[in-house]
């Protein structure tokens, strides 16, 4: 039980620190919100994280942060590129840029490191509404 409730406590911190905060709907112009609007739904396919953080929480040695700070910049460049996809297409396109990184990151995490990575993974794009 203590191990799921810091497992638990750890993924919420980390979520947290793992996606870039930005203050949404702060832009003006004259027409108004819609340019808010447009940026919002551009950021949320923006997903940054702190190599540090992530090497911490999953206990990372040297080569490994490499290997996972270069497919993070994959992962984060397929993601960017959805932001002009729309419908049915966008889910199926996340889901084969989610295989992918999926794929890459088990050849370099042993299980529970990939485990713990997934989740977080999951949860941030959760909470990007992807």
């Amino acid at each position: 039980m203590k191990k799921i409730v810091l497992t638990l406590v750890a993924a919420m911190a980390f979520t947290l620190s793992f996606a870039e905060t930005k203050s949404y709907g702060t832009d003006k112009s004259a027409e108004g919100n819609d340019v808010s609007l447009v940026n919002n739904f551009n950021t949320r396919f923006v997903i940054n994280c702190d190599i540090r953080r992530l090497a911490v929480v999953l206990d990372l040695d040297e080569w490994q942060t490499e290997v996972v700070e270069a497919s993070l910049n994959s992962f984060n460049e397929d993601v960017k590129s959805l932001s002009a996809v729309s419908g049915p297409r966008l889910g199926f396109q996340i889901h084969q840029a989610l295989k992918k990184d999926a794929f890459q990151m088990r050849r370099v995490l042993n299980e529970q490191q990939f485990n713990t990575y997934m989740r977080l993974l999951v949860l941030t794009l959760h909470n990007r509404m992807l």
